[in-house]
């Protein structure tokens, strides 16, 4: 049976930058349902960009949860987690606010301290993998 794919762009997420979608749903038959998404920034739909990373680290999982309830789907079914931080003094900042969202048990996670993103003002991005 052949994969079918959908990509979205969900309600709730500002626009992506460039060609590409936010979300993308991989279904190889009635019972399987994967979820890939792009790498969310701290940055909401009226483009305000917060300093703190704790801040934006909650925009990126708020984004996360639109893109998982557009595929109707939440954060229960998330099997991966990356993220990526710009400053090793981001993270008990980043895992607070992961914590408030991903419950136990757990998904598999990466952890990245990056030099920067595409904006210097950016601190935290993440993405994840879910699956249904």
């Amino acid at each position: 049976m052949p994969i079918k794919k959908h990509f979205f762009n969900p309600p709730g997420v500002r626009p992506p930058f460039g060609q590409y979608h936010h979300g993308g749903t991989f279904t190889s038959d009635k019972s399987s349902q994967w979820l890939f998404s792009s790498g969310q920034l701290g940055i909401g739909e009226d483009d305000v960009i917060p300093e703190s990373a704790e801040a934006q680290a909650r925009l990126c999982f708020e984004a996360l949860r639109h893109i998982l309830e557009a595929a109707e789907l939440d954060f229960s079914d998330v099997v991966k987690l990356i993220a990526y931080v710009t400053d090793r003094s981001y993270f008990p900042e980043y895992m607070s606010v992961r914590d408030e969202y991903i419950l136990a048990p757990a998904p598999t996670s990466t952890l990245l301290i990056v030099s920067g993103f595409t904006r210097p003002e950016f601190k935290v991005e993440v993405e994840l993998i879910a699956v249904r």
